[in-house]
């Protein structure tokens, strides 16, 4: 049985811990509310943004015209996966779950898969993996810009009108709630026409637009940041679920502090009282010594 000195340390110590993580909770909660609109805010445009591409697609289809690039389907074994996560840990599960889900898709691709990496624990989980790691890009901040977002898109692109990506995968965490977070992997490139963004009349009412200078040079100017957007939609959903799993990891782990503090309390109390009563009987029983 543990020494009350060594008692009364260990309750010191678990205090100190709950001070940090109560700390960090707070300051995940502060961060948490901006991260979480951002990533709201991005919805409206990148919903509109889908609804015209699908229009665009819809004016320019021709079998006897070559498809843009960025929509061309091709037979090819390289396969890209653009992996977003966070840079740091103190958020449960969010990291592992991340990691698990794109380990499971490149162990499962009957294709060898390169990997670019956003965030550090991405990053360091493919490295010791011994997955090729092309590109990686790191501490873009609490609130990452559309400035940032840029070069990433840009590698992106790039890379696969070069044709050393014939399909590229993009795996993220889908915020949904504070206290969940979904791993999400989806097809980035080839971009697939959100045709489901097509009603009855959407092929019809895309025809009675002007469009100027043309609809394919439209199409051709809005792919590039439709990709761009996405990217952007999903490095927003990686801000907030970040701060929202570190401020319930940090809530969880205080109130676990607090309940050994508690435990760690009512021992030492025992042990101080059974102490407090030995030295009792031990001062009782020399008075009676003396006495008799």
């Amino acid at each position: 049985m543990a020494t009350i000195r060594q008692l009364r340390r260990r309750i010191q110590s678990v205090k100190n811990t709950a001070k940090i993580t109560n700390a960090l909770q707070l300051v995940a909660a502060s961060k948490m509310r901006r991260a979480q609109d951002r990533a709201l805010q991005a919805k409206p445009y990148s919903e509109k943004l889908r609804a015209v591409i699908a229009d665009l697609a819809a004016a320019t289809l021709d079998p006897e015209k070559p498809a843009h690039p960025l929509l061309t389907v091709r037979e090819g074994n390289n396969i890209g996966l653009l992996h977003i996560t966070p840079d740091r840990g103190l958020c449960g599960g969010l990291n592992s779950n991340l990691n698990r889900s794109a380990g499971t898709f490149v162990a499962t691709s009957r294709n060898p898969v390169d990997v670019i990496a956003v965030g550090k624990k991405g990053r360091d989980f493919f490295i010791r993996a011994r997955v090729n790691v092309v590109a990686e890009f790191t501490e873009l901040g609490d609130y990452p810009g559309a400035a940032q977002v840029a070069p990433i898109a840009r590698l992106v692109i790039d890379d696969y009108l070069a044709g050393i990506f014939d399909r590229v995968y993009i795996s993220y965490p889908e915020f949904v709630t504070t206290a969940t977070q979904r791993p999400v992997i989806r097809q980035l490139l080839p971009i697939e026409p959100p045709t489901s963004e097509i009603s009855e009349s959407s092929a019809t009412l895309a025809q009675d637009y002007i469009f100027e200078p043309s609809p394919e040079e439209v199409l051709g100017e809005l792919l590039p940041r439709y990709v761009e957007m996405q990217i952007y939609e999903a490095i927003l959903q990686n801000s907030a679920s970040f701060q929202s799993a570190q401020m319930v990891a940090m809530k969880n782990a205080t109130d676990n502090a607090n309940e050994i503090t508690r435990e760690l309390t009512l021992t030492y109390n025992k042990a101080r009282q059974e102490q407090i009563t030995k030295e009792l009987l031990d001062i009782v029983g020399g008075a009676a010594a003396l006495e008799g």
